[in-house]
C-alpha cells in the first residue's frame, strides 16, 4: 500500500477536494473522530481555529493509502493501516477525519490529522515521516503478500514515469496518457547526445525545441501546447542546460507556434479535426456508460443505507423493551436481570454495527467489480488512443519537414534524365558502329 502524507493547511480547499464527486465515482466520509462539528469543512476550520492560539501555520496532516491494483482490501485492512501510521507518527488520539474515494474501479483512502495538541496548545512535530511512512509501507506489502513495487526494493529502480499533478493535467487536456508522454520525452533524451540529436528526435515525434520564457528549454507540439523539458525528462535544469547548452539561439514559444501554425496545411487539420472527432465520441460514449452505473450504484447504497437506519431503529426500539421501568424495573434492578438485559442489548447493537457493515462491503465490493470491467474497457481506448496520438504526431512531423523543403523543380529534373537518356543512346550508336570500342 503506497502512502504518501504532507503537512499543510488550507482546510477549506482540502475539504472540497475530498468531497468532489466529479473525478471520484463514490465518496464516502467514513468517520469524524475528535471533532465538535459533524460535516467534514466545519473540522477543518475547528482544526484551524484552534491552531490560532500556536503559532503554527501546517496544522493539518493529510495521507492518502492507495492499495495495489486489482488487489480487495477490506475497510478493517485501510482502519488497521491507519492506526499503525497514527502510532508511528505519535498522532495518536488526535482529532482526525478518514474520508474512501473510489476511481477507475478502485478504492483508496485519505486520513487528515489535526497536528495542534489542544492541552500543549502546539503542534505535534513529524519528524522523518516520509522515512516512517515508506517503513510502513514495506511492513504492509509483506504482512499482505501484495507484490511490492521496485523502487521500495531499490531506489534506483523507481518509476521514472510518475508524474506531478500539474503534468496530468497538461496532458489531459492535450489528450495524452501522461506516462506515455512523459516515457516519450526520456526516451528521446536518452538517445539523443547532443542538442541537435534531441531535437531531431522531438521533430520525429512531432515536438518542437523553443525558448522559454526564462530562458529554458521547452517543446511546442501542433496544439501549440508547451512541455518543459525539465521536468517531463525527469533532470535537474542545470543538467539540461549542460547538455543542450544556451537556448538563446532558439525560437520563442510564440515564434514556434506561429511556425508551426503556417506549415499546418488544411488537408492536415482535417485530419486532425477527423480524428479528435472519433476519440471524443468513442469516449462520450464510455463516458455515459460509466455515468449510469455510477448513477445506479449510488442509488443502491442510498437504499441500503436507509434500510440500515430503519432496522437500526426498529431493533433499538425492541431492545428498549427488555429494560422495565416503574416497579418492575427497580426489581429486575435488584435481582440482577437489568444488567443483564443491558449487556444483551450491548452485544446485539454491536452485533448489528458489523452486520450492516458486512452488508455495505459486500456491496461495494461487487459494484467495485462491475465498475472495474467497464474501466478495463476505457483503459484499452485509452491506449489505443494513445497509440494512434503517437502515430499523428510522427505524421505531423513528417508532413511539416516535407513542406519546410523547396518544391522539388520537375522541368530540370526531366531535362537531366532526358540528357542521360540522350548520351546513353549515343553510346550505344557509336558502339554498334565501331565494334571495337567493345574492347
Amino acid at each position: 500500500m503506497i502512502l504518501k502524507g504532507s503537512q499543510r493547511a488550507g482546510g477549506n480547499q482540502l475539504a472540497a477536494h475530498l468531497l468532489k464527486t466529479t473525478d471520484n465515482e463514490h465518496v464516502h466520509v467514513h468517520e469524524l473522530r475528535g471533532f465538535l462539528s459533524d460535516d467534514l469543512k466545519s473540522a477543518f476550520h475547528e482544526t484551524y481555529a484552534v491552531s490560532r492560539g500556536t503559532r503554527a501555520k501546517q496544522f493539518l496532516f493529510s495521507l492518502s493509502l492507495n492499495p495495489p491494483p486489482n488487489e480487495k482490501v477490506s475497510i478493517d485492512t485501510f482502519e488497521a493501516a491507519i492506526e499503525t501510521v497514527e502510532q508511528k507518527l505519535g498522532l495518536d488520539d488526535q482529532p482526525r477525519a478518514v474520508v474512501f474515494h473510489e476511481k477507475d474501479g478502485r478504492r483508496h483512502a485519505h486520513v487528515v490529522w489535526s497536528r495542534i495538541d489542544a492541552e500543549k496548545m502546539k503542534a505535534i512535530n513529524l519528524p522523518h515521516f516520509k522515512l516512517k511512512l515508506r517503513d510502513v509501507s514495506k511492513e504492509l506489502y509483506l504482512e499482505h503478500g501484495w507484490q511490492m513495487p521496485r523502487g521500495f526494493v531499490d531506489s534506483k529502480e523507481r518509476d521514472p514515469v510518475n508524474f506531478t499533478h500539474h503534468e496530468w493535467q497538461q496532458a489531459k487536456r492535450a489528450g495524452h496518457d501522461p506516462k506515455a508522454l512523459k516515457r516519450m520525452f526520456q526516451e528521446c533524451w536518452s538517445i539523443s547526445d547532443s542538442p541537435k540529436a534531441f531535437r531531431q528526435a522531438l521533430q520525429a515525434r512531432g515536438y518542437y525545441l523553443a525558448r522559454g520564457d526564462r530562458r529554458g528549454y521547452v517543446a511546442v507540439d501542433y496544439r501549440g501546447e508547451v512541455y518543459a523539458i525539465a521536468k517531463y525528462v525527469g533532470v535537474r535544469t542545470k543538467q539540461v542546460r549542460s547538455r543542450l547548452g544556451d537556448a538563446s539561439n532558439l525560437p520563442s514559444v510564440e515564434q514556434a507556434k506561429t511556425a508551426i501554425s503556417s506549415r499546418m496545411s488544411n488537408m492536415l487539420r482535417q485530419h486532425v479535426e477527423e480524428i479528435e472527432k472519433r476519440r471524443d465520441a468513442a469516449s462520450a460514449s464510455l463516458s455515459f456508460r460509466r455515468t449510469e452505473i455510477v448513477q445506479r450504484q449510488r442509488a443502491e447504497r442510498t437504499a441500503l443505507d436507509k434500510s440500515h437506519e430503519e432496522r437500526t431503529a426498529r431493533e433499538a426500539v425492541e431492545r428498549s423493551q427488555r429494560l422495565r421501568k416503574g416497579f418492575r424495573g427497580l426489581w429486575d434492578r435488584l435481582i440482577g436481570q437489568h444488567a443483564k438485559a443491558k449487556r444483551q442489548n450491548e452485544f446485539e447493537t454491536a452485533q448489528s454495527v458489523q452486520r450492516d457493515r458486512a452488508e455495505k462491503e459486500r456491496l461495494i465490493s461487487r459494484q467495485l467489480d462491475e465498475r472495474r470491467t467497464l474501466h478495463q474497457q476505457i483503459k484499452w481506448g485509452r491506449q489505443a488512443n494513445t497509440k494512434e496520438l503517437e502515430e499523428l504526431h510522427r505524421d505531423i512531423a513528417g508532413y511539416m519537414q516535407m513542406a519546410g523543403k523547396e518544391p522539388p523543380d520537375l522541368r530540370k529534373h526531366f531535362r537531366d534524365a532526358h540528357g542521360q537518356h540522350e548520351r546513353l543512346q549515343t553510346r550505344k550508336h557509336d558502339r554498334d558502329r565501331d565494334p571495337e570500342l567493345e574492347r
